[in-house]
């Protein structure tokens, strides 16, 4: 079992490494302390206490991870708390959900097109456009590769 100090230290660099990627930080550390946490599941109380931050800064953080489909709030049978669950394939729910945005991706970035007609600005549009329909047509496969991967046997 991993000794407090060192799950600090991956929870610190992993966060970071978010952070790096655009995600802001507190958000950054809450998702990587709750990927830490064996059931993938605390209260705003128990993260505040393991990341030594206060209760609003969790709240925040969980509003925006709940938003982007990151973590999910719940509810033990019984409890008073929310609790707040990362699943377990995260990166795979995360990316069958950004199908959707894809879809508003694209339909904006045609307007665009449409709107800045055939000069640099307009083909840069038709290009982005393109692209985000190429990512739309082949997320559908990828994740189903990456699913089969992790269960061959269905």
């Amino acid at each position: 079992m991993p000794r407090e100090e060192e799950v600090r230290r991956f929870v610190d660099r992993f966060a970071g490494l978010l952070a790096d990627s655009g995600m802001s930080r507190m958000p950054a550390r809450v998702f990587a302390r709750l990927l830490a946490e064996d059931s993938g599941r605390m209260t705003a109380a128990e993260i505040a206490s393991a990341l030594d931050v206060s209760p609003a800064a969790v709240s925040g953080a969980v509003r925006y991870l709940i938003q982007v489909g990151m973590v999910v709030r719940g509810r033990e049978p019984g409890a008073r708390r929310d609790t707040y669950v990362v699943h377990d394939d995260v990166w795979g729910e995360m990316y069958t959900q950004q199908a959707a945005q894809l879809r508003r991706w694209i339909e904006a970035a045609g307007e665009g097109a449409a709107v800045l007609g055939p000069g640099p600005a307009g083909a840069r549009l038709e290009l982005t456009r393109d692209f985000f329909a190429f990512m739309h047509a082949e997320l559908p496969s990828l994740i189903a590769r990456w699913r089969e991967l992790q269960n061959p046997t269905r």
